[in-house]
């Protein structure tokens, strides 16, 4: 299998949306910008939050098998994707590519 570098690109938040239906929390989120973790053999790597792996774990497994070219050519590399965790306030978008 081969392994697979997921980098974190960007971070926005919906301040609107925070206020009108989020619970106040103190600690969302440790993703800082360009921080890069590799999954080996399609596990999720250390670190990495488990909800925003639950986001990317099929393209990620997919990736990791030698498979690609999702969605006929949606990316300009068919052996990478750029998926964001399911976080609706303050989603962050990740970078995942294969590592020949």
């Amino acid at each position: 299998m081969k392994k697979v570098r997921i980098t974190a690109m960007r971070r926005t938040e919906y301040p609107d949306l925070m206020r009108q239906y989020e619970n106040p929390i103190e600690h969302a989120c440790d993703v800082t910008m360009g921080q890069e973790w590799i999954s080996v053999d399609g596990g999720r790597p250390e670190g990495l939050c488990t909800a925003a792996w639950e986001s990317m774990r099929p393209f990620v497994e997919a990736l990791a098998r030698g498979e690609g070219n999702f969605y006929d050519g949606w990316m300009r590399n068919p052996l990478s994707a750029m998926i964001s965790c399911n976080d609706g306030f303050r989603p962050v978008s990740f970078y995942l590519e294969v590592l020949e």
